[in-house]
């Protein structure tokens, strides 16, 4: 097998050694995309390398072990920031070694920090950003004994390898529970006089139209809607995953236009701090804004990476094959709602747990066709583009037991639900 030898080189020379107790989980997701680099290139690459000593009793058969971790940000980024810890605390439970690069961009920097990590021995190598896929799969090609995994990815069914995967978790469910709370604050707006029923306009900061934020904002949606019928949505996207300010202006345009609960789809506190400065509830992604925004924080959804991490490496440890697209849920930890935070209405805690219940007992479906509308008529059939081909033809009818089945066992990991449904109105689509 080629070894890359300039590379191993770049590993020790930016590779600080230190031994660290891992952080607790505060994992959630968020897909990228090649054209998402812009945030990052501008950013010096980082290594972080361990060796865990406080592994758990039940970790001896991942012994020995090195995992290596690509992230697109650094910890800066609520995004990244839930896969660094997700990657420490899965690999102290384990007691397996790591090595952690952060602010790689989604170009042929991924490949050769995958190579890097690779020479370095990493048995396991895992990347974050929907722009790096292409890149690790060079990569699996090339070192066809090493485990890659990716998150956000499309390609691993249609690839074909034994050796590379995609993963993801059902974060629609995460987010249609966040839009219960929502709802429930619409609600409770609504009682008090704050607002009238026809007013209960929500705004959505989104990153790019991809299928896996119209996934996560209509989701949303529909989890206020659930409680709140009268809800509706505005929607506006910054072109960017990381924009502080562009995040910020955006949630000040939607606020402007008399949203009165904001939610998001990117990674930095530009919107939360908009809200908290301007006193409108929010809704944040990827972890708690309570300390940030302690008058206007209601809850966040997140996915907690912790679950498909110990179950990759523990897969390698025992020779089994790890799934080609592997999803997680409600029931296997990897979907979460922070703590509820002071804004959130009286009533909240208990109408999370009870839709959270049917969604597990399978009662409730998400993408439920009889509760939504395209142009006025019920989506009773859908193609979609599950296997991402050149020509972005649908060729999966996905429309099947009356609800649209969005990312999970059925077809694949990542997100491919990209309808525009009644209720929400696009600002612009420029992205």
């Amino acid at each position: 097998m080629k070894k890359k030898v300039l590379s191993l080189l770049a590993v020790l020379a930016l590779t600080v050694s230190t031994l660290v107790g891992c952080g607790s989980s505060d994992a959630g997701a968020s897909s990228a995309d090649a054209s998402s680099a812009d945030a990052s290139s501008s950013v010096e690459s980082t290594t972080e390398s361990s060796s865990s000593e406080t592994a758990t009793e039940n970790s001896a058969e991942t012994a020995g072990l090195k995992a290596g971790f690509i992230f697109l940000h650094d910890e800066n980024s609520t995004y990244d920031l839930n896969f660094l810890n997700a990657a420490k605390e899965a690999c102290e439970k384990l007691g397996v070694e790591y090595v952690i690069k952060t602010n790689i961009p989604e170009g042929q920097e991924c490949y050769e920090a995958a190579c890097e990590l690779a020479d370095a021995g990493c048995n396991f190598i895992f990347a974050d950003s929907f722009g790096h896929e292409d890149y690790m799969i060079e990569a699996a090609k090339e070192y066809p004994e090493i485990q890659f995994s990716h998150a956000t990815g499309t390609k691993a069914h249609t690839e074909k390898l034994d050796n590379y995967h995609n993963a993801f978790a059902s974060i629609y469910d995460g987010r249609y529970l966040a839009g219960v709370a929502a709802g429930m604050k619409l609600n409770e707006m609504i009682a008090d006089g704050t607002i009238t029923a026809d007013a209960a306009k929500m705004g959505y900061v989104g990153a790019f139209t991809y299928a896996e934020v119209i996934s996560g904002y209509t989701s949303f949606f529909l989890g206020a809607r659930s409680v709140c019928p009268t809800a509706t949505m505005e929607v506006t996207f910054t072109g960017s995953w990381y924009d502080e300010t562009a995040e910020k202006e955006a949630a000040n345009k939607l606020m402007g236009n008399g949203c009165v609960l904001i939610s998001q789809h990117a990674d930095s506190m530009g919107a939360p701090t908009a809200c908290e400065t301007a006193g409108v509830p929010d809704v944040s992604y990827n972890g708690s804004t309570a300390s940030a925004c302690p008058n206007t924080f209601i809850v966040s959804s997140k996915i907690n990476w912790a679950p498909y991490f110990e179950y990759a490496l523990t897969s390698i440890a025992n020779g089994t094959a790890i799934d080609t697209d592997w999803c997680g849920s409600l029931e296997t930890g990897s979907v979460e709602l922070t703590d509820l935070g002071t804004a959130a209405a009286e009533g909240t805690a208990e109408a999370i747990e009870a839709a959270k219940a049917d969604l597990i007992a399978g009662k409730t479906h998400v993408f439920d066709v009889t509760t939504f509308t395209v142009g006025g008529a019920q989506l009773d059939s859908y193609m979609a583009d599950v296997d991402t081909d050149a020509a972005y033809e649908g060729d999966h009818e996905v429309v099947i037991d009356g609800y649209f089945h969005e990312s999970g066992a059925d077809f694949r990991s990542a997100p491919y639900f990209d309808v525009q449904i009644d209720g929400i109105t696009l600002l612009d689509s420029a992205f």
